[in-house]
Order: structure tokens, then C-alpha cells, then sequence
């Protein structure tokens, strides 16, 4: 249905074939699906159980003759080849019998089975298969016999079995014998039991064996051929001969009937009646003829969104079911709502038994697994889970992911569905028992009987019919579901077909009407859900700048999406699901369709049907806010789209030939009934040398469709460029689309293997580099510096990302797993290995911190470095309460590493324990193969060109151990202090209150829920003993998992009457880099933004060492000060540093103005210091003494005032003793937050104690500087500066 169909075919069917039992070759088992089944029968199983004979069709050896299966081959099919689509043997073949040939005896179930299935060749091209399936009398008395020698066989192995393990255990658990009846209890196994359960006896037992009649066509009809393959086993099942020989009925379907051109119907002759199909027009939705109520029955509303989430995200899918229509149904529904977007992965709705080994191929796939009934979930061996949706379709039970976004607007999403279905009679959360019983109500509709005058329900009022249905339990539990959402069922909208269709006589049966309703519904529903999701996408799409094949060259890298300003726009609830999507194959591929089509002429029809719905929704919202709102707006077109195929079903548009009797030998075409008969070729293989509209059709109206299949398929390429472009289509995801479908031998194998090694690869190239741009582009253009980091959703969106593609590449070709991550897995053996060896005694414990006491000797401030160790790693990982499975350990520690910027290296440690690498992997594995290994390690190691805060920002409430190291000066004797110091550290996620500081270590380490970056210390001490002074250099920090340290640095006395009196002050940081840890070399260049540092802190203690700096320097501080902060405000939330860094750090704003007040400050006489908050303390003093409050001012100028001195006062009443340089950092920072410091030096600038303390060239007294420095400083009132909580702490302003 979704990609283009093999479109030279304008013909209803291309073959018919028919599969069966060979009776020229006899029984040849069927080795490879046999051993495959018995590879993963026995994989697990102790030696007695091997033998259970369960009544799986698959497990051979030791299965009933009657429940093995042999080979079936395509008997014949007709014609030979038609060149637009040529016959691919063996897929039909493996497809119409996926699992072989099956016999049966009389007593058995011999209902024919109806099933499709899809061939996509490689270049994603797909034709559909119908195939029916029904048993047939075997008359070959070789066959006969031959089943009956391998009774005798098998009898007897059962009975030696039987003997000796019964002589073992006699209540004989671990031997059941099943037949068609499943397991048996055999307590009292005795031989004759064991046969009549058996047995099959040629003198009074039928033998029949199965067979299949196929049509290939191009276009998926699915009720119109399930009808033509019904009519003609019916033909042959029926006492009386159809009215022709079945090669007319044939002959008509393959070269009479032609496919109708879209937005018309067409009616064609079975052998018993009509049949009737209809193909929507180029500006409706894609043709799609399955039953979406049956999944929605099997799976409930509620699973079916969850389901098509995981489409959506490209995680693999594993469909599971014992009815291979079911499979085939499910997927074709789900990539059927994905309109107008298209699954570009491996998509394999029914995999056939020899294919399992693709289960473990590490790309996205979509696959269908067909289940025996009997084993449940737990006996699935799957190489990866990690990533897995598992939808067991039978149990009504689906399996998700970990940390799957939820869908956006989930419930109203839900909610409209779900009153879709009730219209039609379908519990939104399905039939639990959908079994064949409840099949006959599919599709009742309940406003339909109540109005159903057509098949004489005459009813006088909607209650009659209701007590009708209030039998049906069905509609009991829609009751109480529509009473929970407050609709009663009296009052259902009970639609009033009869006004649409009294007139309309319509063409097919009322339950196809309403399946093709109820799909169009449902189908009109989800596309909504994207038009107005990306209702104005085309702006956010980026047109290449250079010609069409200049792109298709460099497509991998150019980016053709503005992700990041689309995501800007969208409403917070849709970030998680919409980064993530925007991220897949399906996005990238439906943006490139869009840019290769400019106008609408070259436009893939998909594109121009979206693209239709897109203007119309534009037009309806001229006020394009209701874009941006995450209001939920409910799909309008349903009424039309419905007319339409109400209308093209009530007037058949075209009919096809009537079958006739053909040219052929007399006594040909007679067969007897029950037996589906050998048909003659002669007739068959060729078509009608002229008909009307084979002629017809050649010259206009196909050549259209080849043009607009060289559209779809790109435009304007040639062949070679077309191939090569499909060739390098963006990903692997394409060089992959399909499994062969052929008899594997181990060389295909390998080779695939092959290509999914180079595809991790080139993923992998593309993932890191993807990863690196995001998160350097904004860091290049500010030259390295600065704190840019992208957090968020983006940045969570790749990692996830880079965490699937680790599982992916760690499940490939895994042999042994514990547990659903791969990844997980293997650390855990590696773990337990090397826990094993260092158990040996000897060795010191692996992982902690060793060799405490270098710090006495080094010179400079340190702390020891944190060991680098894998195991550690894991089990900080491990000890985190929070996290529960597997899968969410990997990833916790991948995120971890590499924050520590050791992912790659630790990956690297894992693999080099080769031993284990070869007994966890097969061969083939991407983990054996050593080149593509290092340069997958190469690429991780680029990763630690930037700094990730992925894990700390992730896991913000889990505990963390922090070591603290309070460096005292070793210059001014710190060795006699006497005083309790304590320390409390913030960081960007909360802050841990005060801790107390040993005084003879000043060191400690203590666990605290996670603080985030750490931006701020404050330190101080309780003042006690005779020697309170201390002189502090700086304090690190370090958090002890991640490995992140800090420096504040410090420089200054803390004590009372020494310095500026201070007994706390607050310190502010930045992290240390590894390389300035390691080598404390003081040639370094400086950092952006350090700390205030020594030199400036000392500057108060001798006066006269004070570095002098001219006016000109000043203003250039203030302003560099100021730039810094407005820069600040100018980056994108998610980019921006601390702000407490630029207001108190070394360049910020409070050492400027520090600055600007100490110029020209009157020197005090020898060792008496004065400070500029003593300064301010006098100007509040003379503001408020009473001859300052008599004189008349103006209102702005007393208010200015009054905001001055009520500052003050509140600064100086603090509880802390913050010291005088505290007080004005404090003053500076309310005042840059409240907008008023451009107020206070013009208030200061006119004080009259300034001209007392000031020198006459004081910038203070310059009135053309302090008008500049106001103009600068007001550049801070748009800003809306938010104080961390540690600077203004007692503060109650």
C-alpha cells in the first residue's frame, strides 16, 4: 500500500499459482524451518524433555509423522513470467506455506485457511500474495505407504523412550506425547494409547495433505481476491460442476480484468457472483483494504497508539500469532495510519521459519513471527530486547520499550478513536476474546439495527432493539463503557444511513460497506493527528543552495530540517515524542521527497494529498496561534472521504469480461471434485492477442503512470544515478530494506552479516558526528569559550539514540544473554570474571581511591584523582535505588561514562577480554570483527571534545558522595587556629545546608542528593578559642562518581577584626579540568572567568600594593562586566552558564564597581583600613538625618533614597556575619536585581560625604565618567536577574 507498487502492471492479478505436495519427488522433510524450530526446541532443554512430542508443526525429529512438515513446491503457476514483475520462486513459496506442507486424517481439522502476504524486491518495490489454503485427499498410494513406515518408526522409538523413562519416573513428568489433542497426561502411558493418539492406519484412516491457490497481484484487494480464491475452491468442492471449466475463470482474473483506475470502481465475474473493488482517487488516501477493526478488536485502542508510537520511532517490532493473517493484517494497519510518512526499514510481516536468524539483524525492523499456540512469551529466545515492542497479537498483550515518549495528546487522541469505534459497535479496548465465535458481529453497527429498515428489523422504536441487544455481551461491556464516558446508549447518534443510502443501491455486501467506513474513519482520524502536528512544516524546511546532484552527493551531511527552531514552536508536552521522531529515517526521507518535488507537478502523489490537508488547515487557522497551542483540534474530513467511497461503490464505474469458454482440446478442463486439478498451461500462458483495453491503454493513459512512477521513484534521474541514489539512500536503512527470500545458504548469510557490520558502522560515524555538531556548533562561533552545553530534550533525544544504536551493536550475533540489555549483560559477565580474579589474595580491593597521603608532600592544592575504573563505575550504577531494569542500567552508565569522557576508553577495557568476547559472540558477530571494532571506538573517543552533563542532569535525586578539601593559606600559619569551621555547598540543583568541617583535617566527604554544576561555596566558622583567624586559600570540591571538581578560590581572612571583619564568606567556583589537576603549572593561560583571586583580595590589607588602574580601565571592566551578563540573557535558555559568576567572579560586576569606588579613595592613616561599605554607611547616615529630610525634593529623588537606606539597614541586620566586602557583593547583587544600581551612583555621585572621601580626580567626582557609567548600568533593566539562594540568604527583601 505505501510504496510504489510495480506499476508496468495494469492488469488485476499478474500469476496464479498453485502450491502443494510434489507426488513426483514424495515426502522431502522440511530440513531448514525443521531445524530451525528444533534448534530453539532443544536449546534449553534437559535431556528428557527433549522428547516431549509437543503438536508443534515444526519440531521434527521428534514429532508425529502426521505433525511434521514437508516441503512444498510451487506446482504450477500461470503464465510463465511477465517482464513488469518477474515470479520470484521461492518467496511465493516460502510465503503460501510458510511453514511446508501439512497432513491431516479424517478426524482432524480441515478448514481452508485464507492468508496474504507482501514480496518488497530490493529497490522497496512490493507485490501483494493471496493465498487459501485446503486440504486435499492424498491418492498416491506411495505417499500413503510411505506415512505409514514412519509411524512404524516413530511407534517404536516412543515405546523405548517410554519404557526406560517410565522405568525412571513413574509419574513421567518429563515425557508428554502429544497429538492432535496437545499434551497428554500419561500416567498410564501405554502403547495402545500412545497409537490411538498417534496413529495413522492405511487400512482404515484418510490421509489428506494440504494446498494452496495463490494470486500475485500488484495492488492490495484483499476482499476482492480472497472472494475470486473462495469461489473456486468452492468450484471444486461442489457436488455439481461450475458453469465453465475453471481455466476460463482464470484466464478472465489474469488477462480480462483490469486494475481500475484510481477514484473508480470495477466489477468482475467469480464463478458464483460478482465481486466488486474500488481504488480511491489521487487526492484521497492511499488504497487500504485490510480490516483495521480487527486490530483494533485484538489489541484495544490503547495498545494500537502505543504500537504505532514505536512504528513512528523506528524501534524494532515483533508481531507474534498463531493466524498468519492476523501478522500480515497488524502490519499493514500500522504502516497503513503512518500516512504520509513511510516505514523505510526491514519490514517482513510474515517471517518464514528458515529466516529466523534475522530476528537478530540491528536495524529497525518490522516482522511477524508465527507462534505454535503453545509456547508463551518466556520461551522466546530474542537477541535484543533492549529496544523491543513485542505485541503478542492472540494474548491482546504488548510489551514496550523502556522510556517511550508518550504520543502527543494522547487521551483526546484516544478518545476520538474510540468514539469511532463505538459508532460501529467495537469496544475501544477490544474483544478479549476475539475468537472466531464473536467474528459473526465484526460488523454489527448499532445505530444500523436500530434503522435497518432493508432487512426488515422494522423497528418502532430504538429501545426494541435495544433489549435486543442487551443479550449480546459485547454490547453489555460497550454499555458500561459508553456510561463511563457519559454518552447512554438511547441517545447514541444514530446515524441515518438510510437518508444517504435509500436511494443509493449499493453494489457490495452492508459488512464490506462498513469495514471500507470504519477504515476510512479511523484512517482520517490518525492523518489528522499529522496535518496538524506539522501544519507548517514547509517553513522549517531547508532547500539546498546548490543544484539537485551537488545535494544527492553530500545528502549524509546537509542538514535538511531546522529541527531546532520547529522544536521551539511546539507545545512542552510534544518535545520528548517530537525530537525523537524527527530524528528517524521516515522523518529524513518524507523532508527529502519534499525538497526533490518543488512543484506540484513532480510531487509524489503521498506528498500532494498531505500537502492538500496542510493548505486547508492553514486556511481554516488564519490565526496561526492555534498552530503553537497544544489544543486538540478533531479531524473534519471524515463525512467527505466517507461519500466518496459510498459514492464510487453505489455506480460501478467499469466491468470487467464475463468469463467464457476457451480454445480448448475437447476433454480438457474435466477433473473430478475435491481435487483442485492440474490446469492446462497451453491456454493459460499467453493473454487475448488484442483486447480493447490492453490497446487502448498503451499510448495515454500508462503513460502517465510511468511518469509518475519515475516521479516517485525521483525525478528526472536517469537509471544508473536512480540506483545509485537508492543505493546511498541516507542510512543502511534502505541498503537493507529486504531479507532475500531464498534457500539461505551460509555464504548469503554471512554477507548479510557483512553489510549490517559496515551499516552499525557507518551509523555509528554518523550518530557521533551528528552529536558533536549539536553540540559545538554554538561553541565554535564563541572561539571554545564560555559554558555552551545543549541539555534538554535534544540532547536527551541523541543519547538515547546513541544508547539503542550501543544495544543494537552489542545484540548482534549474541550467543549467551542474561537479562534484557546486551550491553548490561556483558558488563555483568565481565564483572563477575574480574571480581573472580581479584578475589585472589594478594591484590588490593579493585576501584577505590588509593594513596591518601600524597597530599602532605605535593605543593600545590590537590586531591588525590579518582581511579578510572569500569567495575567501579558499575556499581555506582548499581547502588542507584532509582533505577530498576536492565536496560535503564546501560543506559544510566553509558550517560555516565560519558559525562567522565570514558566511553570510549572503558568500552575499549571491556572488549579487550577476548576470551570472553568469543564465548558471549558467534563469529560473525560486529563485536569479533576487529578493524570495524577500533574505528568504533575511535569514533566514541570524539566524544570527549566536549563536556556532557547528561548523567548529572538526568539523575538529579539520587544520591552522590562529594569529598571536600578546605585548603588553608601556608604562607600566614594556619596550623594554631582554634575555631569550628563549617562549609555549605550549592549547586545548580539544590544545596546541602551547613556541614561541619573537622578543623584538624579540613577535609571531608559526605552524600547528598544530587546538586547539579556546583556554582557557589559559602564557609565560615563559629569564632571560638583564642585564635580565631583563619586565612582560607581555596576550597575543592569534587563529585565522587562523576569526577567533576571545583575550585573557589578564596584569599582572604576569615575573623573578627582582622581583613573586613568577616566570619563567612561566599566563594564562587568553576571546574577544574583534568589537565589543571594534573599539572599545577602556573604557566597556564588564566581562564575565562576565574574567582576573585589573591591578588585583589589582598588589596584591602596593605593599601599601598593596590594595582592602580586609570579611569580608562575601569569603564572598560565595568563594561566588559555588563557585556558578560546582557550576552548572558542573549543565549538560548538551555545554553547558558552562571550567572553568579558573572556578577561576583573575578571579572564580574561587583569587583568592577569595587573598583570604581576605590578610585581615588582618600587613604586612611597606616594600618587602619577603611572599605567602601563604610563609605556607604555614612551616606546612609546623612540621607537619613533630619536636615536632609526637610529639604523639599523631588518624589523620584526620596523614593530613590528611601530605597538606599532600606537596603542598607536590611544588609546590615543580617544574621550573618557576611563581613564589610560581603555587604557590598550583597548590596551590588539586590541592587542589579532590582534594577536600582544606576540610581545610587547618582545618588552617591551628588552625596556630600563623597566629596569628603574622595580625591578631586576620583572617577566618583568626573560627571561626564559617572553619566557614562549610569548609561552602561541601565542597559540591565530589561534583564530579569534571578539571585541563587546562597547570596542573599537572611535577606527578607
Amino acid at each position: 500500500m505505501t510504496t510504489g507498487f510495480s506499476s508496468n502492471s495494469c492488469r488485476f492479478a499478474d500469476y496464479f499459482v498453485i502450491c502443494g505436495l510434489d507426488t513426483e519427488t514424495g515426502l522431502e522433510p522440511d530440513e531448514l524451518s525443521a531445524l530451525c524450530q528444533f534448534i530453539q526446541d532443544t536449546k534449553f532443554r534437559d535431556g528428557a524433555r527433549r522428547f516431549s512430542a509437543s503438536a508443534d508443526e515444526g519440531e521434527n525429529f521428534e514429532q508425529s509423522p502426521l505433525r511434521r512438515t514437508f516441503k512444498s513446491k510451487v506446482l504450477a503457476h500461470y503464465p510463465e513470467n511477465v517482464e513488469w514483475s518477474p515470479f520470484d520462486q521461492d518467496a511465493v513459496g516460502m510465503l503460501c506455506m510458510p511453514k511446508g506442507l501439512a497432513f491431516r486424517t479424517q478426524a482432524d481439522n480441515r478448514e481452508p485457511l485464507f492468508h496474504s502476504f507482501i514480496i518488497t524486491r530490493e529497490d522497496g518495490s512490493r507485490t501483494y500474495g493471496f493465498s487459501l489454503t485446503f486440504y486435499e485427499e492424498v491418492t498416491s498410494k506411495q505417499i500413503c505407504s510411505a506415512m505409514q513406515t514412519l509411524y512404524h518408526m516413530h511407534n517404536a522409538e516412543q515405546y523405548d523412550i517410554l519404557h526406560s523413562s517410565s522405568a525412571n519416573d513413574r509419574d513421567c513428568g518429563g515425557v508428554a506425547v502429544g497429538g492432535g489433542g496437545g499434551l497428554e497426561d500419561c500416567n498410564g502411558t501405554s502403547l495402545s494409547k500412545l497409537q490411538r493418539f498417534n496413529s495413522y492406519d492405511i487400512t482404515r484412516d484418510t490421509l489428506y495433505v494440504s494446498k494452496c491457490i495463490c494470486l500475485i497481484t500488484p495492488m492490495a484487494f484483499i476482499q476482492a481476491c480472497r472472494k475470486v480464491l473462495e469461489q473456486l475452491h468452492q468450484a471444486v468442492t461442489s457436488p455439481q460442476p461450475p458453469p465453465l471449466p475453471l481455466e476460463s475463470y482464470i484466464f478472465n482474473i489474469l488477462y480480462e480484468v483490469p486494475l481500475p483506475p484510481s477514484g473508480r470502481s470495477l466489477k468482475f465475474s467469480g464463478v458464483y457472483g460478482p465481486i466488486v473493488c474500488q481504488r480511491p482517487s489521487t487526492s484521497e488516501l492511499p488504497l487500504f483494504d485490510f480490516p483495521i477493526n480487527q486490530v483494533f478488536e485484538l489489541l484495544g485502542v490503547e495498545n494500537v497508539i502505543q504500537l504505532f508510537t514505536c512504528a513512528l520511532l523506528e524501534i524494532q517490532i515483533l508481531l507474534y500469532s498463531q493466524h498468519y493473517q492476523r501478522l500480515m493484517t497488524v502490519a499493514e494497519s500500522i504502516t497503513a495510519l503512518m500516512f504520509p510518512f513511510q516505514w523505510q526499514h526491514v519490514y517482513v510481516p510474515i517471517l518464514p521459519a528458515s529466516l529466523l536468524h534475522f530476528l537478530d539483524a540491528p536495524v529497525p525492523y518490522l516482522m511477524g513471527l508465527h507462534s505454535n499456540g503453545q509456547d508463551d512469551r518466556s520461551k522466546l529466545e530474542l537477541p535484543q530486547e533492549a529496544n523491543l515492542c513485542f505485541v503478542d497479537i492472540d494474548n491482546h498483550f504488548i510489551e514496550l520499550p523502556e522510556d517511550l515518549p508518550q504520543f502527543p495528546n494522547k487521551l483526546e487522541f484516544i478518545q476520538e478513536v474510540s468514539e469511532v469505534l463505538m459508532a460501529f459497535g467495537i469496544p475501544p479496548e477490544g474483544n478479549l476474546h476475539c475468537s472466531e465465535s464473536v467474528s459473526k458481529l465484526k460488523g454489527f453497527r448499532a445505530c444500523d439495527v436500530v434503522s435497518d429498515k432493508r432487512n426488515g428489523n422494522l423497528a418502532s422504536s430504538p429501545l426494541n432493539s435495544y433489549h435486543l441487544l442487551k443479550e449480546n455481551e459485547t454490547i453489555a461491556r460497550l454499555q458500561a463503557l459508553v456510561k463511563r464516558t457519559g454518552v447512554s446508549l438511547e441517545k447514541l447518534d444514530v446515524r441515518e444511513e438510510a437518508s444517504s443510502n435509500k436511494d443509493l443501491k449499493l453494489q457490495c455486501e452492508g459488512e464490506e460497506l462498513k469495514m471500507h467506513q470504519l477504515n476510512i474513519q479511523v484512517r482520517e482520524v490518525f492523518a489528522n493527528r499529522f496535518t496538524q502536528m506539522f501544519a507548517d512544516y514547509e517553513v522549517f524546511v531547508i532547500q539546498p543552495s546548490h543544484d539537485k546532484e551537488s545535494w544527492f552527493s553530500n545528502r549524509e551531511q546537509m542538514q535538511n530540517f531546522d529541527k531546532a527552531s520547529f522544536l521551539s514552536d511546539q507545545p512542552e508536552p510534544y518535545l520528548p515524542f517530537l525530537s525523537r521522531f524527527l530524528e528517524t529515517q521516515m522523518f529524513a526521507s518524507f523532508i527529502d521527497n519534499k525538497i526533490l518535488c518543488h512543484d506540484d507537478e513532480d510531487k509524489d502523489p503521498t506528498m500532494r494529498v498531505f500537502d492538500s490537508r496542510v493548505d486547508k488547515i492553514r486556511m481554516l487557522n488564519v490565526r496561526t496561534p492555534t498552530l503553537r497551542t497544544s489544543m486538540y483540534q478533531k479531524c473534519t474530513t471524515i463525512d467527505e472521504s466517507e461519500k466518496a467511497i459510498e459514492m464510487r461503490l453505489a455506480k460501478i464505474d467499469h466491468t470487467a469480461l464475463h468469463p467464457h469458454l476457451l480454445d480448448m482440446k475437447i476433454g480438457q478442463g474435466r477433473y473430478e471434485p475435491g481435487f483442485f486439478p492440474k490446469l492446462q498451461s497451453d491456454v493459460l500462458s499467453t493473454g487475448p492477442t488484442s483486447n480493447k483495453w490492453a490497446k487502448r491503454s498503451a499510448p495515454a493513459q500508462w503513460r502517465r503512470k510511468d511518469r509518475q512512477k519515475q516521479h516517485a521513484e525521483h525525478l528526472y534521474l536517469d537509471n544508473d544515478q536512480r540506483e545509485k541514489y537508492i543505493q546511498e539512500a541516507r542510512t543502511l536503512g534502505t541498503t537493507i530494506r529486504q531479507p532475500k527470500l531464498s534457500n539461505l545458504s551460509p555464504s548469503v548469510i554471512a554477507q548479510t552479516n557483512w553489510k549490517f557490520v559496515e551499516g552499525l558502522l557507518k551509523e555509528c560515524r554518523n550518530k557521533t558526528k551528528r552529536m558533536l555538531v549539536e553540540k559545538m556548533g554554538r561553541e565554535a562561533v564563541e572561539l571554545g569559550h564560555g559554558e555552551v552545553s545543549i541539555t534538554g530534550v535534544e540532547e536527551n533525544t541523541l543519547i538515547a539514540s546513541l544508547c539503542d544504536l550501543l544495544e543494537r551493536i552489542w545484540s548482534h550475533g549474541l550467543q549467551v544473554k542474561q537479562g534484557k540489555s546486551a550491553l548490561w549483560s556483558h558488563m555483568l559477565h565481565y564483572q563477575e570474571s574480574k571480581e573472580k580474579k581479584d578475589a585472589t589474595p594478594g591484590l588490593g580491593t579493585p576501584g577505590f581511591i588509593q594513596d591518601t597521603e600524597r597530599r602532605k608532600s605535593d605543593t600545590g592544592p590537590a586531591m588525590p584523582p579518582l581511579k578510572v575504573s569500569l567495575i567501579q563505575d558499575m556499581r555506582h550504577i548499581q547502588n542507584i535505588g532509582e533505577i530498576k531494569t536492565d536496560v535503564g542500567m546501560a543506559r544510566a552508565w553509558v550517560r555516565l561514562s560519558m559525562e567522565k569522557k570514558l566511553l570510549s576508553r572503558h568500552l575499549k577495557q571491556l572488549l579487550s577480554d577476548h576470551e570472553l568476547t568469543k564465548k558471549l559472540y558467534k563469529r560473525y558477530a560486529f563485536l569479533r570483527c576487529d578493524d570495524e571494532k577500533e574505528q568504533f571506538l575511535y569514533h566514541l573517543l570524539s566524544f570527549n571534545a566536549v563536556d556532557y552533563f547528561c548523567f548529572t542532569n538526568v539523575f538529579t535525586t539520587v544520591l552522590i558522595p562529594y569529598h571536600v578539601l578546605v585548603i588553608p593559606s601556608k604562607k600566614l600559619g594556619g596550623s594554631m587556629f582554634t575555631a569550628n569551621p563549617w562549609i555549605c555547598i550549592s549547586g545548580e540543583l539544590s544545596e546541602t545546608g551547613v556541614l561541619q568541617v573537622p578543623k584538624n583535617t579540613l577535609e571531608i566527604t559526605f552524600e547528598c542528593q544530587n546538586l547539579g554544576k556546583l556554582t557557589t561555596v559559602q564557609i565560615g566558622h563559629d569564632n571560638s578559642g583564642l585564635y580565631a583567624k583563619w586565612l582560607v586559600e581555596c576550597v575543592m570540591v569534587r563529585n565522587e562518581i562523576t569526577g567533576h571538581a571545583y575550585k573557589f578560590p578564596c584569599g582572604r581572612w576569615l575573623g573578627k577584626g582582622v581583613d573586613d571583619g568577616s566570619l563567612e564568606r561566599i566563594l564562587v567556583g568553576e571546574q577544574v579540568t583534568p589537565s589543571m589537576e594534573n599539572e599545577e603549572r602556573l604557566c597556564r593561560t588564566p581562564p575565562m572567568q576565574q574567582s576573585p583571586s589573591m591578588i585583589r583580595r589582598f588589596v584591602t590589607i596593605s593599601p599601598n600594593s593596590k594595582p592602580k588602574l586609570n579611569t580608562g580601565q575601569i569603564q572598560e571592566a565595568v563594561g566588559e562586566a555588563i557585556n558578560g551578563i546582557v550576552k548572558h540573557f542573549h543565549k538560548p535558555e538551555k545554553e547558558r552558564g552562571s550567572l553568579t559568576l558573572l556578577l561576583c567572579g573575578e571579572y564580574g560586576l561587583v569587583s568592577a564597581l569595587e573598583q570604581v569606588f576605590q578610585h581615588g579613595f582618600k587613604s586612611p592613616r597606616l594600618f587602619k583600613n577603611v572599605f567602601i561599605w563604610d563609605f556607604l554607611e555614612k551616606a546612609q547616615v546623612h540621607f537619613e538625618s533630619p536636615e536632609q529630610r526637610d529639604l523639599v525634593q523631588d518624589e523620584n529623588w526620596q523614593t530613590r533614597v528611601r530605597n538606599f537606606c532600606r537596603f542598607m539597614s536590611a544588609i546590615n541586620n543580617t544574621p550573618r556575619s557576611i563581613g564589610k566586602d560581603g555587604k557590598f557583593q550583597l548590596l551590588v547583587c539586590l541592587g542589579a536585581r532590582d534594577h536600582m544600581l544606576h540610581h545610587w551612583i547618582a545618588l552617591l555621585a551628588d552625596c556630600p560625604i563623597t566629596a569628603q572621601m574622595f580625591e578631586d580626580s576620583a572617577l566618583i567626582k568626573d560627571h561626564t565618567l559617572v553619566n557614562s557609567l549610569i548609561r552602561v548600568l541601565q542597559t540591565l533593566q530589561e534583564f530579569n536577574i534571578i539571585l541563587e539562594a546562597s547570596l542573599i540568604k537572611g535577606i527578607g527583601i
